[in-house]
């Protein structure tokens, strides 16, 4: 007990508390939950299972090069304005290019009250490596 009650020690330990308090807070206040990623094969599946969306929030010009088929282009930077526009009640997974930006558009969208909403882990990137199919306009 000594230990813990020396002055420089307990500096330490608190030091090493507050560390540790700091590493889980984005765990803590739902901040692992509102970046949620899913991976390509759970996409698909909850995808074709529950009759989800895909919402590629890519730019459209991007979006016309090359996309998944079926999938709803929102630019990120329109994305709050057409939140409303979006099913509630079932899936939706946002796509971009490498799966970096879409976390900030699911926190958009679970902030308008959207529960079911996840990013495509390595996003269209990760579409075309998986040898799936694209739609061009």
């Amino acid at each position: 007990m000594d230990f813990l009650l020396s002055q420089n020690n307990l500096w330490i330990l608190l030091i090493a508390l507050a560390s540790g308090a700091l590493l889980l807070w984005p765990n803590l206040i739902g901040g692992g939950r509102a970046t949620a990623r899913i991976a390509l094969a759970d996409a698909v599946g909850r995808i074709n299972r529950e009759n989800g969306l895909f919402v590629d929030i890519r730019p459209e010009t991007q979006f016309k090069a090359g996309s998944i088929p079926q999938a709803r282009n929102i630019p990120i930077d329109t994305l709050e304005a057409h939140a409303g526009s979006l099913p509630k009640d079932r899936p939706i997974v946002v796509v971009d290019t490498r799966g970096q930006e879409a976390g900030k558009a699911v926190t958009q969208l679970r902030k308008h009250g959207l529960e079911q909403v996840f990013s495509l882990e390595g996003g269209l990137n990760a579409w075309i490596d998986g040898g799936l199919p694209l739609k061009k306009s």
